[in-house]
Order: C-alpha cells, then structure tokens, then sequence
C-alpha cells in the first residue's frame, strides 16, 4: 500500500514516449506545457491511448498549438467523445510562447512533442525546439563498410604468406 503512494506522491506518470525524435532531430532547448484536453481525452490518456510519433507544435495568433497527436476516442465515450486528430492549446507563459516563436521562424528549426505525462494529476506535454538531422546514404555507407572489410582480409591474408 505504500509502494503505490510513494508512486503518487511523485506525481509523475509517463503516458507516452517520442522515441524517434532524438533519433530524427537534434533536441536543443525544451519546455514543458499544459494542455486544453476535454474530459474523453484525459480518460483516454490514463487508458495509454496517445501517439506522439508525428505530432509538433506552431505558434498562431500569440498561442501555441499542438498538432498532429493522435489521442484516441474513448471507449465509453459517447455522443460527446472528442475527434483524436484535433489541434490542441498548449498553456505556456507569454515570455515561452515569444521565445519559441523568435526560434521557430529560424530556417531549420521546429517544435517536436516528444513526451507526454501526468504531473500532480494534469496532463503536460514537453516540446523542444529540434533541427531535423541529416539523412545518410545507407548504401554509401554499406559500401564502405564492405571495402574497409576486404582492405582488412588483404592485409591478414599478405602476413600470412
């Protein structure tokens, strides 16, 4: 019994990881956000049911949305369930929402949701501003790889002899 209010006390309970953003961008600078959610949408978030994977978030008209987070609909909601693509507030302070847009107009820069959680009993969503890592060329790559190889086979082989 109080293994489980130790875990309350702390307040904080991951709902859902963004995995592949470090692996896609560069996290520079993060904030943490409030979120306008409608009660189907909270449930649903205790349920584990959000996808972070393609979400973001923009600066419109002095206030940060979050976009493109999918936050499926509630399995006993009703005739008032929530649509699970809609745009979301973000609740920050005006300075963070200055800042963030100052950042995000920079070429290359983006806001990437890349947790979202339970803190004191509220649903946050920690953003960061990230620039979008350069792609490899794999078979290049490969290709080194398999050279660096025989280059290495050739030189054992020549001791041998």
């Amino acid at each position: 019994m109080s293994a489980v209010k130790a875990k309350s006390a702390t307040g904080f309970k991951i709902i859902s990881d963004n995995r592949s953003a470090s692996h896609d961008y560069e996290l520079m600078e993060r904030f943490e956000a409030g979120l306008v959610l409608t009660g189907t949408e909270v449930k649903a978030c205790r349920a584990g049911k959000v996808q972070l994977k393609d979400g973001f978030a923009n600066v419109e008209g002095g206030e940060a949305w979050l976009v493109n987070v999918h936050i499926s609909e509630y399995s006993h909601g009703n005739l008032n369930n929530h649509t699970p693509n809609r745009k979301r507030k973000l609740l920050l302070h005006r300075q963070e929402i200055t800042k963030i847009h100052g950042k995000t107009r920079e070429k290359g820069l983006a806001l990437i949701a890349t947790k979202m959680y339970f803190k004191d009993g509220r649903v946050k969503v920690e953003i960061a501003v990230a620039r979008g890592k350069k792609l490899h060329d794999k078979r290049a790559a490969e290709k080194t790889k398999e050279q660096n190889a025989e280059a290495r086979a050739a030189l054992i082989s020549s001791k041998a002899h």
